[in-house]
């Protein structure tokens, strides 16, 4: 099975043409988990599908490396715009991609012939909780106190087409996110998991940011959560409409639209390698 390695600031995922590459539905979750092994398979955050679409250019069928499946990526759909650019799929710089029934409108930023970078229509953040989903007492989430590993935090709950909870921090660079994301993401409070964004305000135009992704554990970068951490930051006075996320793999700049309500997002994406890999004896069909 050919596939593509391809990253937005460290968040790297493994890209397989759904078109060209037929796995059964049924099998994907076991492959997805042997892909993304780093130590046995090709190693990533896990693995997304790129197939044709009857309602965009093309779907994202992203799964995290756990081999769940997952309804939004910010770093993963400007990836997948690159690709299917890059390999001729499509001479458009401006792509529909739809993932989990959502449409996202993208515009390519290229150089020599390559997509370099990408601007996301990440439409408006949902904070009604039920829809996020996270249990409250209110009808949203914000800067309401949870227990978790043995503290209390303050959190502010946003969904960008999956499920987000913010919490602040004098200090990110010394949280233990091995003990206290597992915490978070299966906190009784959030009955599909959770992705957490533990943030530092810097400045009103500047954030440092870093994420434990449900199915994924800690990653270098998350684009909703970003999305997610602005949003946050702004309900709670922090910040400007327009920040830099800086995280450990780089940074992507956000904008949240005050007339329309949409959230931008603008990074890199990149290609690390591409290869051939044998399939499992179940999915070799």
């Amino acid at each position: 099975m050919k596939f593509t390695k391809m990253h937005g600031c460290g968040n790297d995922y493994i890209y397989i043409d759904g078109a060209a590459e037929r796995i059964a539905q049924e099998e994907k979750p076991e492959l997805v988990r042997v892909l993304s092994d780093r130590h046995f398979g090709i190693g990533g955050d896990g693995v997304i599908f790129i197939n044709p679409s009857a309602e965009a250019d093309f779907e994202m069928e992203m799964y995290n490396a756990d081999g769940s499946r997952a309804e939004m990526c910010g770093n993963g759909i400007r990836c997948v715009a690159k690709y299917v650019y890059d390999k001729g799929l499509t001479d458009k710089e401006e792509i529909d991609i739809v993932s989990a029934g959502v449409v996202k409108h993208i515009v390519l930023e290229t150089a020599a012939g390559k997509a370099v970078r990408a601007k996301v229509n990440m439409g408006r953040p949902e904070l009604r909780a039920e829809k996020i989903p996270v249990t409250a007492l209110g009808e949203t989430v914000i800067g309401e106190e949870i227990e978790a590993a043995q503290r209390t935090w303050k959190m502010t709950c946003v969904s960008m087409g999956n499920p987000h909870a913010v919490v602040f921090a004098d200090d990110t660079a010394q949280l233990a996110l091995e003990s206290i994301g597992p915490c978070f993401e299966r906190h009784a409070r959030f009955p599909k998991r959770i992705n957490t964004e533990f943030v530092r305000v810097i400045d009103r135009r500047n954030v440092e940011m870093r994420v434990w992704e449900r199915g994924a554990g800690e990653t270098l970068a998350c684009g909703t959560g970003c999305c997610a951490a602005v949003v946050a930051c702004v309900l709670g006075g922090l910040t400007d409409r327009a920040v830099t996320v800086h995280v450990r793999g780089g940074a992507i700049d956000i904008e949240w639209d005050e007339e329309s309500g949409d959230v931008y997002m603008t990074g890199p994406a990149e290609t690390v390698f591409e290869g051939e890999i044998a399939l499992p004896a179940a999915a070799d069909k």
